[in-house]
C-alpha cells in the first residue's frame, strides 16, 4: 500500500499505486469510496428509484460543520438511514455535552472533528491499493502507513464502511469495524473509551505519523508431536509487578485475544485485549480485514504506536493522558513492537480444560503465536505474557501458565510472565518451573501426564 523504496526517516510514506484502484469483490475490503457503493433515492421528478453514489453523499454530509452531538448523529444516519431506529448515541452525546469542558467541546466541533473528516474523505487518495481480506487458511501480510491506518480509523469513526453494520451480512464472520456500538449506552466505560480514542485522533491530525504497520495472518500447517517432544523448558522471569506493554519492550507481546480480534473494543468489552487496542488504536484496523481466527491461526501485528496511558482495568479503567512512544523503529520504519493475537478457548465447565483435546488445542494455538520457523531460535525474543484465557474465559491460571511455558519452549523462546498483582500465582508458577527444570523433565513428559494428575500438579 506504500512505496517501500521511498521510505525515509520521519517522512510520510507515499501511497502506492498513485491512483485509487476500485475493487469490489469477495476477497478485498469493500471501501466506502468505491463507485460500486450505492444507495437508492427517489427522483423528485419521475418518482422512480435511482442508485446514487454513497461516497458523494458521505463527503457532502461530513463536510458540513457540526455544532453538536445531535448534528453529528444526524450526519451519520444520513448515509446509514436504515439504522436510524436501531443506533443509539447516548454515550457520544454525554461525552460531547456533559464530559467535555466548554473549551474542549468547542475544540472538538471547530477543529478536531473537521480534521478527522478531512482525513476520512482522503480515502481514495491515501488507500489506493485494494486491501485484501485476511481470510481463514491464509498466510498473508498487509503493510500500510500509519497515515493510511488513521484514514481507515477515521472512516470507522464516521461509520462509512459499507456492508459492515449487520451481523447477518456478508461480513458476519468478521469483527465490527464501524464505531456505532461505541456511541451507544450510558456506561462510564464508553466515555473513557471515547477519551482514549479522541486522544489518538488529536495526535494523528495535529502531526502526521510517519511509520508503517504490518498485519500478518499466520496458519500453523503442522503441529508439534507434543507427546514425543524432548525439548527442555526455557528460562522464566515471573513478576507480579508491571505490565506487558510497559515492561515487555523488545519482546513478543501477547494479546489475550477473542477469535474476532479486538473483542469488544468498539462495544462494551474492556479487559486486556480491548485496553491494548485502545491505547494502540492502529490495532483496531485489523478488525477491518481479519476473519475470525481458526484453532491453528494467529494474527501478528508489528509497528503499532501507543498513544495513551491508562489506569485501572475493566470497570475501573480510566484514560490517563497522552503517551509519547519512544520505541525505536526498524528498517521499514515500523516501531519495534510486535504483538501476537492468540485466542484461548472459553470454558463453562472448569474440568473441561484438562481434557487432552483441549490441552492440545491450547498448546497448538500458543505455539502458532510463538513459533517462527523461518528464524533461528537463538535470535527469537522472549514472550511477554500473563493470564491468557483466564478471567471471563474460565481458564485455570496455573494450567495456562504451564501450557504457555511448554509452547514457548517448543518455539525456542524464554518467557516473561506478568501475573498482574497475583503474588501467590507468581510463587506457584515459579515453583512449578523450578520443579520441572531441576529434574530435566521434557515438554513431552509434561504433556503425557494424565489429566487428573495435571490437575493436582497445577
Amino acid at each position: 500500500m506504500i512505496k517501500t523504496d521511498l521510505l525515509h526517516h520521519e517522512s510520510v510514506p507515499v501511497p502506492c499505486p498513485a491512483k485509487f484502484q476500485d475493487t469490489w469483490d469477495d476477497v478485498h475490503v469493500k471501501m466506502p469510496c468505491s463507485n460500486k457503493s450505492l444507495f437508492p433515492v427517489i427522483d423528485e421528478d419521475t418518482q422512480e428509484q435511482q442508485n446514487k453514489s454513497r461516497w458523494e453523499l458521505i463527503k457532502e454530509t461530513l463536510n458540513k460543520k457540526f455544532t453538536s452531538a445531535y448534528e453529528l448523529k444526524k450526519a451519520l444516519l444520513n448515509y446509514n438511514a436504515s439504522n436510524a431506529k436501531k443506533w443509539d448515541f447516548t454515550a457520544l452525546s454525554s461525552y460531547c455535552s456533559k464530559v467535555l469542558e466548554p473549551d474542549a467541546a468547542e475544540h472538538l466541533f471547530n477543529s478536531l472533528l473537521p480534521d478527522m473528516v478531512q482525513l476520512a474523505v482522503r480515502a481514495s487518495e491515501l488507500c489506493t491499493k485494494p486491501i485484501p481480506l485476511l481470510k481463514r487458511g491464509m498466510n498473508h501480510s498487509i503493510t500500510m502507513s500509519q497515515e493510511q491506518a488513521a484514514c481507515l480509523l477515521a472512516n470507522a469513526f464516521f461509520c462509512t464502511f459499507p456492508r459492515r453494520n449487520s451481523r447477518k451480512a456478508e461480513y458476519s464472520n468478521f469483527p465490527d469495524i464501524n464505531f456505532f456500538r461505541l456511541f451507544e449506552g450510558s456506561s462510564p466505560k464508553k466515555i473513557e473509551k471515547l477519551k482514549t480514542l479522541m486522544c489518538y485522533f488529536k495526535s494523528v491530525t495535529e502531526q502526521k505519523p510517519t511509520g508503517l504497520v504490518t498485519f500478518t495472518r499466520k496458519v500453523l500447517d503442522k503441529s508439534p508431536v507434543w507427546k514425543s517432544s524432548q525439548t527442555q523448558l526455557t528460562k522464566l522471569h515471573i513478576t507480579c509487578d508491571g505490565t506487558i506493554e510497559d515492561d515487555g519492550s523488545g519482546m513478543l507481546q501477547v494479546d489475550f485475544a477473542n477469535k474476532f480480534v479486538g473483542g469488544g473494543v468498539t462495544s462494551s468489552g474492556l479487559v486486556q485485549e480491548e485496553i491494548r487496542f485502545l491505547i494502540n488504536p492502529e490495532l483496531i484496523v485489523s478488525r477491518l480485514f481479519t476473519e475470525a481466527l481458526d484453532d491453528n491461526e494467529c494474527l501478528i501485528i508489528t509497528g503499532t504506536q501507543q498513544f495513551s496511558k491508562y489506569t485501572g482495568y475493566s470497570q475501573t479503567y480510566q484514560w490517563d493522558g497522552s503517551h509519547q512512544d519512544t520505541t525505536p523503529k526498524d528498517g521499514w520504519q515500523r516501531r519495534c513492537t510486535e504483538i501476537v493475537a492468540i485466542d484461548a478457548l472459553q470454558f463453562r465447565n472448569f474440568l473441561e480444560q484438562f481434557h487432552p483435546d483441549k490441552i492440545t488445542r491450547e498448546l497448538n494455538k500458543a505455539y502458532c503465536g510463538f513459533s517462527r520457523l523461518e528464524t533461528d531460535s537463538e535470535n527469537l525474543a522472549a514472550v511477554a505474557t500473563g493470564n491468557w484465557g483466564c478471567g471471563v474465559f474460565g481458564g485455570d491460571t496455573r494450567l495456562k501458565a504451564l501450557l504457555q511455558m511448554l509452547a514457548a519452549a517448543e518455539a525456542g523462546r524464554d518467557v516473561a510472565y506478568f501475573t498482574f498483582g497475583d503474588s501467590r500465582l507468581m510463587t506457584d508458577v515459579n515453583n512449578m518451573h523450578s520443579f520441572l527444570t531441576k529434574r530435566n523433565i521434557s515438554v513431552g513428559e509434561v504433556y503425557d501426564l494424565p489429566g487428573p494428575v495435571l490437575q493436582l500438579r497445577v
